[in-house]
């Protein structure tokens, strides 16, 4: 959402490489090439360090299916161009009350280790103009999940991004997630969950905050 440049279906537009002009869509594939094999090569790097044997046929394309995933899956909220279609839709019957989407699956990565973070969450709105097809809601948090990053910037992110994209300063976000940074390293604790909340406009307000968490507690 920061490339201003990127039109609203997500194709990018032409761009000047080595001196000629290709269709943006074409470098983009190109860049992902280039960069897959970049971080397959370090991978395998680690693994050598590690004193794997990268000639165990078990190990030896682990590298390359590690790149794969962390451009293609885990980390593709990286890359603003794949920021998924948003359908919207005029609010022409007036409804101005809370639109609440609950347990919605979060799946991400945390920065300081690398290791997931998973949990839900929940979403509301007051429309203004406009209203969102509610499906695209969870397209939007898997997307911002979707990078390595603190539950907190997370949490955050999703919130202004939806009132952005909703022209309303009225959201709330809340997260529950399990850090497995917490419970496989560490204090190794496997019972403790993190909860944060952003809350914008209307939400500050305490009764209708709690109009909103009710909805899932």
């Amino acid at each position: 959402m920061k490339d201003s440049k990127r039109d609203q279906t997500g194709v990018g537009t032409m761009a000047g490489v080595n001196g000629a002009s290709y269709n943006g869509e074409t470098c983009q594939h190109q860049r992902n090439k280039d960069r897959m094999t970049e971080i397959a090569h370090h991978f395998g790097r680690i693994m050598e360090v590690l004193g794997l044997d990268l000639d165990d046929p078990s190990l030896k394309d682990t590298p390359a299916r590690v790149a794969k995933m962390f451009l293609n899956e885990a980390f593709i909220g990286l890359d603003e161009a794949q920021f998924p279609e948003v359908s919207f839709f005029d609010n022409t019957y007036n409804f101005d009350e809370m639109v609440v989407v609950n347990d919605i699956s979060l799946y991400s990565y945390c920065e300081h280790h690398f290791v997931p973070f998973f949990g839900k969450v929940n979403v509301a709105y007051f429309p203004n103009k406009k209203v969102i097809g509610l499906s695209k809601i969870n397209r939007i948090v898997d997307f911002i999940g979707r990078k390595p990053q603190v539950q907190e910037k997370l949490t955050r992110e999703i919130a202004e991004t939806l009132s952005a994209l909703l022209d309303t300063e009225h959201v709330a976000v809340y997260v529950e997630a399990n850090h497995l940074c917490v419970a496989s390293r560490g204090i190794k604790d496997h019972n403790s969950h993190t909860k944060t909340g952003s809350y914008l406009g209307k939400f500050k307000n305490e009764w209708t905050k709690k109009e909103f968490m009710s909805t899932f507690q």
